[in-house]
């Protein structure tokens, strides 16, 4: 019978692996806020009744986020290797499987982004253009600031499962506590790291959703205490 590794290892190898957890994350979650966001803003103004309505750009961007958010992410993942290799020259690591994990990412914050711009109040938005605000600074001072509670959600909801797809990554190289839970717990019948792994995923799971509902529900009060 395989002896269990001794707890002091385990400890070891759960700070290495939640640091490379912790990296994928925060790099893709980053990322996905870079690109998703200005994405999500731009599906909302060019659908029909936006800001500024283009049915061939709305369209066009829609069946492009659908397609990839479709995909089930380690098929994504695997599909995405030449494409990784090519722009980071490995596709084995935390840090090349940021790659996959962001172009995942992206477009499914870009439809919760949609979403909660189209949340705001179409009164809201009526006043402001009757004021002649530009559209740009309606975006800015307006929708986003109205929606900003439940942009910061779906900020967590994305990081929420970025955390789902590192542990994925980890299937094929990609380092954190998912390669640490199938490699080194799974595949070598060491169920003291595999579970430690399950909980400490888990643990990150919970800690990452509060603190951002925490993040949402500080600014909301302060957005109703300034309205």
């Amino acid at each position: 019978m395989k002896q269990a590794t001794p707890w002091a290892e385990v400890f070891d190898k759960l700070a290495q692996a939640g640091a490379e957890t912790g990296l994928m994350v925060g790099l893709g979650t980053l990322f996905a806020v870079l690109g998703g966001v200005p994405l999500g803003v731009l599906l909302h103004a060019s659908a029909p009744g936006g800001l500024r309505p283009q049915p061939v750009v709305y369209r066009v961007l829609g069946f492009i986020v659908d397609l990839t958010r479709s995909l089930p992410f380690i098929i994504l993942l695997v599909a995405l290797i030449p494409l990784t290799r090519a722009l980071v020259g490995s596709y084995i690591g935390s840090g090349p499987a940021t790659v996959p994990l962001t172009i995942g990412a992206i477009p499914f914050l870009a439809r919760l982004v949609q979403s909660a711009l189209r949340e705001v109040p179409v009164g809201v938005v009526e006043a402001a253009l009757t004021t002649g605000a530009s559209k740009p600074k309606i975006v800015r001072s307006v929708l986003v600031k109205e929606a900003g509670p439940a942009l910061i959600s779906a900020i967590g909801v994305t990081a929420v499962a970025l955390i789902g797809y590192s542990a994925m990554a980890g299937a094929v190289g990609g380092g954190g506590l998912g390669n640490l839970a199938i490699t080194y717990g799974y595949q070598r019948f060491d169920s003291r790291l595999l579970y430690t792994s399950v909980a400490a995923l888990a643990a990150l799971t919970f800690l990452v959703q509060y603190l951002f509902d925490l993040v949402s529900r500080t600014v909301d009060r302060r957005r109703q205490i300034t309205v």
